[in-house]
């Protein structure tokens, strides 16, 4: 925060409010927060309630047009939320709206997190413009005519209020880790467009919350793209695709004990237990037709490893349209 923030207090939109969530931090943060920027509103909590309860408790308590998810390892540019904020107010259906994101050090270069919009395959497993898993493109305007989206990264996130009283807020039994996408998910179901403002971006440091080699990740990455299908995807196409996951995921636990990962590996399982024991609560929401289906159509693992196609200007043609 002590590196991000400042850029932050210096956006050249004038009508904004800062608000820092704190979920029970022991770095410290809270003091210097108090001490170099006393007008910041503070909400700390007793407790670390994850992403999705903490940026629920900050919107419930704002009553703003539009309200901004961002992570505090992110750097931003001074005309960032000036640039998400024209956008939203000329899409009257637009529901989110999030800028580029780019590497913090390599700043050519787009980041994990969200790149230039994210996108999905049938089975669940999200990929973005930009960054097809750990393979990340040098920015070179590839993407800036592409600007409607299937997700948007929750790094650096404009939403509009809204859109959220009619879908809801995060998904707070995620704790962590792809609330954004459901949440996008649910946008896109209800009607509402996703975006990514190309104009502007964001750099993003990456691995505040865990690092990607914790296997508390790989059971937050799994159990809820597990959750997201299942709630958001159509009941008649759910038997097929769990079907296939549980065989690409076993694969994923085979990979991880190969690479001496045990402890990933035995994450995966638990996060399939999980998930068992949980999507009964979604049982509600779900129909039986997917009403905003993923824009590819088939798997981006065989994509990726089997086909050899690593960027997404390599899968245009087999992604379904995403734009207004």
């Amino acid at each position: 925060m002590q590196q991000c923030l400042p850029s932050v207090m210096e956006t050249e939109y004038k009508d904004f409010r800062v608000v820092v969530v704190d979920n029970a931090s022991t770095d410290g943060s809270v003091t210097w927060l108090k001490q170099h920027y006393p007008k910041v509103s503070i909400i700390e909590n007793g407790e670390n309630y994850g992403f999705a309860r903490g940026n629920n408790i900050a919107i419930e308590q704002s009553q703003a047009e539009y309200v901004v998810l961002l992570n505090n390892d992110v750097e931003v540019t001074p005309t960032w939320l000036s640039a998400l904020v024209s956008r939203a107010d000329r899409f009257a259906t637009l529901g989110a709206v999030a800028p580029k994101l780019l590497h913090f050090e390599r700043r050519n270069e787009f980041e994990y997190a969200g790149a230039a919009g994210g996108l999905l395959d049938n089975f669940g497993y999200p990929f973005a413009r930009g960054r097809i898993f750990h393979t990340l493109e040098v920015d070179e305007g590839q993407y800036d005519d592409q600007h409607e989206c299937f997700w948007a990264t929750g790094a650096a996130l404009l939403l509009r209020r809204s859109a959220l009283m009619d879908v809801g807020l995060l998904d707070e039994s995620f704790f962590m880790h792809m609330e954004e996408i459901d949440l996008c998910w649910r946008l896109r179901r209800s009607g509402y467009t996703v975006h990514c403002e190309t104009s502007v971006a964001v750099y993003h440091i990456g691995g505040a919350s865990l690092a990607r080699d914790n296997p508390r990740k790989a059971y937050y990455n799994f159990r809820n793209s597990l959750l997201m299908l299942y709630k958001n995807g159509g009941r008649l196409q759910w038997p097929r695709r769990f079907a296939v996951r549980c065989i690409l995921d076993s694969l994923a636990a085979v990979r991880f004990l190969l690479l001496g990962s045990p402890r990933s590996a035995a994450a995966i399982l638990r996060a399939y237990a999980h998930a068992h024991r949980m999507k009964t609560i979604y049982d509600g929401q779900r129909t039986a037709e997917d009403e905003a289906p993923p824009p590819l159509n088939g798997s981006i693992i065989l994509q990726y490893f089997v086909r050899r196609r690593r960027t997404a200007s390599a899968l245009s043609r087999y992604i379904n349209s995403v734009r207004d």
